[in-house]
């Protein structure tokens, strides 16, 4: 980590923004160390907020479109290859596929924001073929989000950044039944409205 941060503090904006695009193109660095660290360098390098952000943004676009489009590229195959492996997994893997197709969208927001799903969802969304302009818009939403909250607070906290992390960590375990209650309601406000229309 030493020489990540001394890369980043060395190289500035460009830096950050390499590293961003790499963690979100599946590179095994972590968002919970990067972006609070892009947050507290910008500060002390007097990088406003409002473009260190933006720009995360973008460099994490990137990396996700090409993780999508090695899913899009590739994924068909791989998953036309495990139904004729595994002819058992079929009926699931088409179920799935047919589930990504009405609900990718609130799926790729939401998982931007849990660990490892957050940048491999791209993969997947770009195996399943989601719709190019769904799956942008989706993911700017999450991106942006996830991003903000991080590097704003290593840009408040400044040369105390680390503490985001030590705080991710007490409570992860606390995120992913909060996301899964999240989808459980929105998935289930949306079939209250299909049933409340077919009733109509």
């Amino acid at each position: 980590m030493t020489q990540l941060v001394h890369f980043m503090e060395q190289y500035g904006i460009w830096a950050m923004l390499v590293v961003i695009f790499l963690e979100y193109a599946c590179f095994p660095i972590s968002s919970e160390i990067v972006l609070p660290l892009s947050g507290a360098i910008a500060s002390r390098s007097h990088i406003p907020f409002l473009l260190i952000t933006p720009a995360s943004v973008v460099a994490g676009l990137l990396g996700t479109m090409l993780c999508y489009w090695l899913g899009r590229v590739g994924g068909e195959a791989l998953l036309n290859s495990l139904m004729r492996k595994f002819p058992k997994c079929e009926k699931g893997l088409r179920k799935s596929c047919r589930y990504f197709e009405k609900n990718g969208s609130v799926t790729v927001a939401t998982l931007r924001i849990v660990p490892l799903c957050r940048t491999y969802i791209a993969f997947v969304a770009g195996a399943f073929s989601m719709p190019l302009d769904s799956y942008f818009i989706a993911s700017v939403l999450g991106i942006t989000v996830w991003n903000s909250l991080l590097i704003a607070s290593g840009y408040a906290l400044g040369e105390h950044w680390e503490q985001v992390l030590r705080w991710y960590r007490s409570y992860a375990h606390l995120l992913l039944p909060v996301i899964v209650l999240l989808l459980i309601t929105l998935f289930g406000i949306r079939y209250l409205r299909k049933r409340f229309r077919v009733n109509q």
